[in-house]
């Protein structure tokens, strides 16, 4: 971490420079789960947003556009934030044929950094995603008591009956780990299996309101503890975080090959 972007004064540029990306490698933090990069029990993707893509036509006029990057999880690495805002900054000066051309390069560009595939959609500003809602049975109006603001999979408990359920809880926040600034974020869990306690799946998540972990890890985790502890035959958990620096994070794991919807909230 001591030569992340993040969290440190750096100089902002405006012509083509890909050397901006950097990787922090998925390992570590898979390794505290005691999940191997090559056994991972999920797959996934992290869906990015960016609302801020610019750039030069050959006649040197700005065009301005929306941007989708689906980063799948099986990627040796995530791409720290800053970073990629900094990346993204250094394309408004910088001329492209045209629009697929600059798909192009930042796919290849991004492909690079992760160490997998990583798809590229650029959509035109007035063609963006519309205000969704999330489905299923909202967590946020349980009477609850809080005494620990941790993660603890102890509070994951099921009863006898098996169910089918999509839950959800917009209460979800934990802290950047290198800023400890927060990031806030509503969590879409669905499963099938042994019915997950509702009271004790909120405190759970509540519990990573001073957890200090980036976003893609902090989904991966509470996909591993509910797993563990619950034993869902299927499960999908989606986190939806809201814009920083022009952009929002979408991590989405499942134990079946799914493949989600981009959605919007009205937070994002």
């Amino acid at each position: 971490m001591v030569k992340i972007p993040l969290g440190r004064e750096v100089g902002y540029v405006d012509t083509y420079s890909p050397k901006l990306l950097f990787p922090i490698a998925r390992e570590q933090s898979r390794n505290d789960l005691g999940v191997a990069l090559g056994q991972l029990p999920f797959t996934g993707v992290d869906i990015w947003n960016a609302y801020e893509l610019s750039w030069l036509n050959t006649k040197g006029k700005p065009q301005v556009a929306c941007a989708e990057f689906r980063f799948p999880c099986e990627s040796v690495s995530i791409v720290e934030s800053k970073s990629f805002k900094l990346y993204l900054n250094s394309l408004n000066q910088t001329v492209f044929t045209d629009q697929q051309a600059l798909q192009q390069q930042m796919a290849e560009d991004l492909s690079a950094c992760v160490g997998a595939t990583v798809e590229v959609f650029i959509r035109d500003v007035a063609s963006g995603n519309a205000i969704s809602q999330l489905e299923g049975i909202c967590l946020d109006n349980l009477d609850i008591s809080m005494t620990s603001y941790a993660p603890e999979p102890a509070l994951l408990t099921t009863g006898e009956h098996n169910t089918g359920e999509s839950l959800y809880s917009h209460l979800l926040r934990s802290l950047c780990p290198v800023t400890a600034q927060p990031d806030w974020a509503s969590v879409e869990i669905c499963y099938t299996g042994p019915q997950i306690n509702h009271e004790g799946l909120l405190k759970y998540l509540i519990g990573y309101r001073q957890h200090q972990e980036f976003h893609e890890q902090c989904v991966e985790r509470i996909f591993t503890d509910i797993s563990v502890r619950c034993q869902p035959k299927q499960l999908s958990v989606k986190a939806l975080y809201t814009r920083r620096g022009g952009m929002d994070i979408n991590p989405f794991r499942s134990n079946k090959p799914i493949v989600p919807d981009n959605i919007r909230l009205n937070r994002q």
